[in-house]
């Protein structure tokens, strides 16, 4: 019994160490099911009540993974190729050329972008420093360069993406870099797929651009529809157009304060050859007042507008300045339509979102409107007031990810860089845009390439399922080490309930995830556990047979059966650790379980067991192997 003393307190310690670190898991457990039960005023008052207790229990419980608990699993791929063409210095028709040849490759190649980029300037013979560096600047030192940007884009946007989620508020996401393009996020317990979607690949890009002035707007909006109808481009134009815009004026949709010309909803098909673009793109004016230079188009009529304003005849009209921007959300809904604004827009951004350093969502108080308040830095608080003077009385568009939020007038000089967007259906947008603006801008565009959802409900299937198959396996391998070891195999069976235990221990201990293979994991640790306890009692069995005492045949049994149990172990475990260092989100649950598995398996078997067996043999208890 002294020899063993040792052993078994260290063996009592590591027991209440794990029932220590398990009891936050079971509070969760216990004060969530207890809520559950509650409705009205009796579940606020409860969980107001338990409300500290509740998140230090979740703090420190066993995590639960994505496919136990429900979320959604997002894998993204940061677009090296729009990352490329943004760092070019400039493009011509032989850069656009070449990007669109690469981007045909792309689509059928599993090879990285960069390489491909590298090809394609190599078989056209066309020197890189034409559209990177400077011309002093190698083709190898330009690529290094362009490999660099790529790699950081993607690490950058890993940290932008986890910001914005912890800002969120997801407990337990898991964000991980897969390859050199992609991204996986776990996001347990979220079921906003759509603000999800939104908040992971908004880019961030916030410009501040000047309307292009609605007088030539107007014109370029005629010649543009005279060139569509066929019609010679001449100066007789502005009186057309202007005719056409105090045509449409009259009435008023039931959903909107913004007319919409009932002839043009109703027009002939002679109506709509004579002015093709006009009925696309729509202008509109209040009565009375002057044309404010907007289009509105309905939803399904933005890509014709669109590929209309791309076409090479009609680009040549357009002054080399001016750019297009839809409203980020309908300006109205008319006969069951929802209708965008269409906006002509400065090329050049007057102001970036690199000056914000503030931004919160609020309600303005005036409207009873969700907004977003910004505040600037220095040098942007005094380039807006510069801006802002500049150009009283005339629009300024707020630009996010190339969508408008809103397009105020500007009414005097705006000073202290204080400024706010408008547009927002509620707050929960608001905060969506307010984490995006915070968290910063995305290095390059991403793509979700594959989105999964689980549901709670699955997730609790999920859970049941492996309670049962983890007691079935337990019950099952029990019966067998007591049918076939008799007394040694009960205290294999004991030993294993308290690998399980000190398993448990570990992953609450050091906030580990269980997962659903995890629990395969731990079923299978339980095979490991017999598998070690197996090949000692078989090894006792050969010595009892040799002549031996019990105490002389369970020493050489325990002695001789290490040296095959470490091996074993051993290969298992560095298995374990590279499936964890190379596998990914299933991949490694399994792995990080099976390596806790295997190391308390092989305490439980050699020193647990052996401690209680000679105990028992020591208080005179007679313990059987057969």
């Amino acid at each position: 019994m002294k020899k063993n003393r040792g052993k078994l307190i260290f063996i009592i310690a590591c027991v209440l160490l794990s029932f220590y670190f398990l009891y936050p898991t079971y509070q969760d457990y216990k004060l969530t099911k207890d809520g559950r039960g509650l409705t009205g005023d009796d579940s606020l008052k409860y969980f107001e009540t338990h409300d500290n207790d509740i998140r230090d229990a979740r703090a420190k419980r066993i995590k639960l993974g994505l496919d136990l608990q429900g979320g959604m699993r997002v894998v993204l791929e940061v677009n090296t190729l729009k990352l490329l063409e943004d760092l070019a210095k400039n493009k011509d028709d032989a850069f656009n050329a070449i990007i669109a040849e690469i981007r045909e490759a792309a689509k059928t190649s599993d090879v990285d972008i960069i390489d491909i980029f590298q090809r394609k300037f190599q078989e056209k013979q066309v020197r890189m420093s034409r559209y990177f560096g400077n011309i002093r600047d190698s083709d190898d030192d330009i690529m290094k360069r362009l490999r660099d940007e790529s790699t950081n884009a993607v690490d950058r946007g890993m940290e932008i993406v986890r910001n914005r989620v912890d800002q969120y508020g997801v407990s337990e996401p898991s964000i991980q870099k897969q390859g050199s393009r992609r991204i996986i996020v776990e996001l347990p317990g979220v079921t906003k797929e759509a603000e999800v979607r939104q908040l992971l690949q908004g880019t961030a890009l916030l410009e501040f651009k000047l309307l292009i002035d609605p007088d030539i707007a107007l014109k370029v909006y005629e010649s543009v529809d005279r060139t569509l109808a066929g019609k010679p481009v001449n100066d007789s134009t502005a009186t057309d157009s202007s005719k056409a815009i105090a045509d449409a004026d009259t009435s008023k949709t039931d959903t909107s304060s913004i007319p919409l010309p009932e002839d043009q909803l109703k027009a002939s098909d002679k109506e709509k050859k004579d002015h093709p673009f006009f009925f696309l793109a729509r202008p509109n004016q209040q009565q009375g007042q002057a044309w404010n230079g907007e289009l509105f188009s309905a939803e399904g009529d933005r890509g014709k507008v669109m590929r209309v304003l791309e076409q090479p005849e009609i680009k040549q009209l357009l002054p080399h300045d001016m750019s297009f921007a839809w409203s980020a959300k309908p300006a109205f809904i008319a006969e069951g339509k929802k209708y965008f604004a269409l906006y002509g827009l400065k090329a050049r951004a007057e102001i970036n979102g690199g000056v914000v350093v503030k931004a919160q969502a609020t309600i303005d108080p005036t409207y009873n409107k969700a907004v977003v308040t910004m505040e600037m830095n220095s040098d942007g608080s005094r380039e807006w007031a510069r801006i802002t003077g500049a150009n009283v009385n005339k629009r300024i568009a707020i630009v996010m990810d190339n969508a408008v939020f809103s397009a105020p007038v500007v009414r005097s000089k705006i000073t202290g860089g204080h400024s706010q967007i408008e547009g927002m259906d509620n707050v929960e947008e608001a905060k969506l845009l307010e984490i995006v603006l915070k968290a910063g801008a995305l290095p390059a565009p991403v793509d979700i390439i594959q989105q999964a959802t689980v549901g709670p409900s699955l997730g609790e299937d999920s859970i049941q399922q492996g309670i049962w198959a983890t007691a079935l396996a337990l019950a099952l391998t029990a019966v067998f080490m007591v049918v076939y070891y008799s007394t040694g195999g009960m205290m294999a069976d004991i030993a294993l309930m308290l690998n399980i235990l000190f398993v448990m221990g570990v992953l609450a201990a050091f906030h580990g995830t269980l997962t659903l293979p995890g629990i395969a994991g731990l079923i299978l640790t339980v095979a490991v556990a017999v598998d070690a306890n197996v090949l000692i009692y078989e090894r006792i069995r050969e010595e009892s047979v040799t002549g031996k005492t019990l105490s002389a045949a369970i020493d050489a049994g325990y002695s001789k059966a290490f040296s095959a149990i470490f091996d074993s172990n051993l290969t298992a475990f560095i298995t374990g650790v590279i499936l964890f260092q190379f596998g990914s989100g299933p991949v490694q649950g399994f792995a990080l379980t099976l390596m806790i598995g295997i190391v308390a398996s092989v305490f439980s078997a050699v020193v647990v067991s052996r401690a209680i067996i000679e105990i028992l043999i020591a208080r005179g208890v007679h313990v059987k192997f057969d």
